[in-house]
């Protein structure tokens, strides 16, 4: 049986796993629950981990996976959403049904810096299916290769091809692709300061960098992750 917190916490990572595909810094869940220090995520995190609820992926900062709900958070139908990448597939049992998901193909654009910025791309490189659930019926979408670190708390590595849906707008806390200076492309999380556009990282080894408000140009807001290992 789970504590009222485990609970919250558990549903606070699924819920942020289903609608954008990357989990939640501890940072972030440790405001959700109102927790005064980290430490508390940290033991909260291992309860689950050792329950069997969660799954922290090896050598990746705060990378996390929902294993099984309780039935409280209605976890009878539940199976983790998993996006293979190039291993070979095992042998299926004799009894084995095959499981149809439909996918679209969204373009990959190139390279986006999770680091400094880099020089914005916007040639389609070739292109990539994704599960339809992850694509919202409101915009166009395309994908972009991460290139650098700096987003590794948020759960976004280096080789990995974000999901990104158009739009010109973000609230506070997206992680958004802006274009700096008309020639700069960086992904990295959105908050406004009056008239200044802060682009902060998920990693304490780089500093938020502040511009002005017409010097950054949203071009998209992530909506999904896919990792190869």
């Amino acid at each position: 049986m789970l504590t009222k917190k485990q609970l919250d916490l558990l549903e606070f990572i699924h819920t942020r796993l289903q609608a954008t595909g990357v989990p939640p810094s501890f940072d972030e869940m440790k405001t959700a629950l109102d927790l005064r220090s980290k430490s508390g995520i940290h033991r909260l995190i291992t309860a689950l981990e050792e329950r069997g609820f969660i799954r922290r992926l090896p050598h990746r900062a705060r990378a996390i996976e929902v294993v099984k709900l309780p039935d409280s958070l209605g976890g009878g139908g539940f199976h983790p959403t998993v996006i293979e990448g190039d291993k070979p597939e095992p042998a299926a049992p004799a009894n084995f049904e095959p499981v149809t998901i439909d996918a679209l193909e969204i373009p990959v654009m190139g390279r986006i810096a999770a680091g400094v910025p880099i020089e914005a791309i916007s040639q389609v490189s070739h292109q990539v299916a994704v599960p339809g659930q992850m694509l919202s019926a409101n915009g166009e979408h395309y994908a972009l290769e991460v290139k650098g670190d700096s987003m590794i708390e948020a759960g976004i590595n280096d080789g990995d091809v974000v999901v990104i849906r158009e739009t010109s707008t973000a609230d506070d806390g997206d992680i958004v692709v802006a274009l700096v200076e008309d020639h700069e492309a960086t992904l990295k999380r959105f908050h406004r300061h009056g008239q200044s556009i802060a682009l902060e990282a998920a990693n304490p080894a780089y500093e938020t960098r502040i511009y002005p408000a017409d010097q950054v140009r949203v071009q998209g807001r992530l909506v999904g992750l896919i990792r190869t290992y």
